[in-house]
């Protein structure tokens, strides 16, 4: 049996310039870093005399005697690419709900692409894992994805990544162990309960890319501005402005990325004391994030009964072997 371990991940800046439409032109970049949430996925080959050839367990369960008949698109599309022969039985577990903003759907894509390889003994580095996960699921799946997630889920860690026509870069932040804590203790981030298919709003937003692009631009800018707060000595209180600056921004680029509901959480937050936030992914729905004090946390905690709260640290490690 081979289990990998994937983290998940929280983008802080630079989302929708990582769609190749925008940065094949113009080039863009994020910043953010992988958390101790991860997707697990199990493989092993199916014995010959349970009924079906192959088992695939997610939210469904399937069990199929051709690839062509499992309906998960990205293991039907795995399956294929792989010209996978044998019968093989895969189980998929969380920590966290998909289509929720933390990058899950890549993060799963990335770690059956890793259990694969595997699987046909082909040795693969983290930049092929990421450049063949982007492959997968813009060309392949024809799915309206950026680039980020699929290079976070792969490499793991505080990142600035730079993405341009030919050639992704990802750099390490420059920031200690005791400021990376230190910036993990001025953010909380809330479960919303409104999980939501991004395809819809990310197709939304490649759709409106050329209209966008002063607001793009102005979104790379703050990229830029963060990891220069992030790498110097000034206090990270001057983050709280720049998740602010990003929401009003982010928002500008499609009208499905809020909504009442999540305006609401936001204005209350903001009148709580928290500095600064940004709902995660696409919009819509999933997970929020706050940037705020001790004593802000608490209140938010106190104030948000309905949502509910996930403590997380950053990490350094991308998609993993945990058993083999």
């Amino acid at each position: 049996m081979i289990i990998t371990k994937t983290p998940y991940r929280i983008s802080f800046f630079g989302g929708g310039t990582d769609f190749p439409d925008y940065y094949e032109k113009y080039g863009g970049c994020a910043i953010g870093s992988t958390i101790n949430k991860y997707c697990y996925i199990s493989l092993m080959q199916r014995p010959p005399f349970f009924r079906g050839k192959h088992k695939i367990v997610w939210s469904k369960m399937e069990v199929i005697n051709k690839i062509n008949q499992i309906v998960h698109p990205c293991v039907k599309g795995l399956f294929k690419y792989f010209k996978i022969k044998t019968g093989l039985e895969m189980h998929y577990v969380s920590d966290l709900p998909a289509n929720s903003g933390i990058g899950s759907s890549s993060a799963f894509c990335v770690g059956l692409i890793n259990a694969l390889l595997r699987y046909k003994n082909i040795k693969c580095d983290k930049n092929k894992l990421s450049k063949l996960s982007i492959f997968i699921e813009q060309k392949l799946l024809k799915e309206s994805v950026g680039s980020q997630d699929q290079v976070w889920a792969s490499y793991g860690g505080t990142n600035y990544i730079s993405f341009n026509k030919n050639k992704i870069t990802v750099k390490k932040v420059n920031i200690s162990k005791e400021r990376k804590f230190e910036l993990s203790n001025k953010l909380i981030l809330f479960f919303i309960g409104k999980s939501r298919f991004s395809g819809v709003i990310e197709k939304d937003k490649i759709r409106n890319i050329d209209k966008n692009i002063i607001y793009l631009d102005r979104i790379k800018n703050l990229v830029i501005e963060s990891k220069k707060i992030l790498e110097s000595n000034h206090s990270l209180s001057e983050l709280g402005r720049v998740f602010n600056d990003y929401w009003i921004l982010k928002k500008k680029l499609s009208n499905k990325i809020s909504n009442d509901f999540i305006d609401n959480i936001y204005d209350k937050a903001m009148l709580l004391g928290a500095k600064g936030g940004k709902v995660l992914g696409a919009g819509g729905g999933g997970f929020i994030l706050f940037f705020a004090n001790k004593k802000v946390k608490k209140k938010l905690i106190s104030n948000f009964k309905n949502l509910t709260p996930v403590n997380f640290n950053f990490t350094d490690q991308g998609s993993e072997i945990i058993i083999d």
